[in-house]
C-alpha cells in the first residue's frame, strides 16, 4: 500500500515538474529549510487519507544560515573528529583539504561543496602559521556563508607522527597484502598500505 502510494505521488511529481520551466527553479540556497511542500500534502492525503505525511529531512534542519552579500576576509572552521574538536570557529586565511578528486584550496566565499577526504594532508593556514594534520578519511562541508566543516575519522598533527612506526606499519601491511588469500584480508591489508604510504608521503614532502 505504502509503496503504491508513493509510486503514484513519484509519477504526478515527476508530470508536474516537467511542465515548469527550469529556470524558475529556486536554489537550494534560496530556499528557507522550513519549506512545507503544500501539494506533497495534499497528494499524499488523496491517496492515504489515513496515515500522516511523513516527515523530510528539512523538517528537522535548522534554519539555513544567511549568505553575505560580500566575500569575507576570513573562512571559518570547524574541525571535529568522533572523539574530539580540534578547531571550533577558527577563524583562518585558507584550508587545503585532501579530497579524493585532489588536493583542494578553499578560501572565503568559496562555492558550496560537499567533498569526500582520502588519506593526506590537511592544512590550515593564518598568516604565516601553517599547521598540518594527517587525516584518514571523512568529509568537507563547505558553506555559502564561508563556514567549513570538516569531519575526519582519524586526524593527528603531522609533528606527531613517529616516521619510523610508519615505515615499519608499511613493511607490516605490504607483507599482508602479499600473503592475503580471502577478500577480506586482501581489502584490510590495502587499507594499511594505502594509509601507510599517504603518512610516508606526507613526512617525505
Amino acid at each position: 500500500m505504502l509503496r503504491q502510494a508513493s509510486l503514484r505521488l513519484i509519477s504526478r511529481s515527476v508530470a508536474a515538474g516537467s511542465s515548469k520551466s527550469a529556470t524558475t527553479r529556486a536554489l537550494s540556497t534560496e530556499v528557507p529549510s522550513t519549506t512545507i511542500d503544500s501539494t506533497f500534502v495534499e497528494s499524499w492525503k488523496k491517496v492515504a487519507p489515513n496515515m500522516d505525511p511523513p516527515q523530510t529531512p528539512s523538517a528537522y534542519m535548522k534554519p539555513r544560515p544567511t549568505t553575505a552579500s560580500s566575500i569575507p576576509t576570513k573562512l571559518t572552521v570547524n574541525f571535529v573528529l568522533p572523539y574530539a574538536s580540534e578547531l571550533s570557529g577558527k577563524e583562518v586565511d585558507m584550508v587545503i583539504i585532501p579530497a579524493t578528486t585532489g588536493q583542494m584550496g578553499v578560501l572565503p566565499g568559496h562555492v558550496p561543496t560537499i567533498a569526500e577526504l582520502k588519506p593526506g594532508i590537511m592544512s590550515v593556514h593564518e598568516g604565516t602559521d601553517i599547521k598540518k594534520y594527517f587525516v584518514s578519511s571523512g568529509f568537507a562541508f563547505l558553506h555559502a556563508n564561508s563556514v567549513a566543516d570538516i569531519i575526519a575519522v582519524e586526524a593527528v598533527p603531522l609533528e606527531n607522527i613517529d616516521a619510523s612506526q610508519v615505515q615499519k606499519g608499511l613493511a607490516e601491511f605490504t607483507q599482508k597484502l602479499a600473503a592475503a588469500s580471502t577478500d577480506l584480508e586482501k581489502a584490510e591489508a590495502q587499507i594499511g598500505v594505502e594509509v601507510h604510504s599517504a603518512m610516508n608521503a606526507a613526512l617525505s614532502g
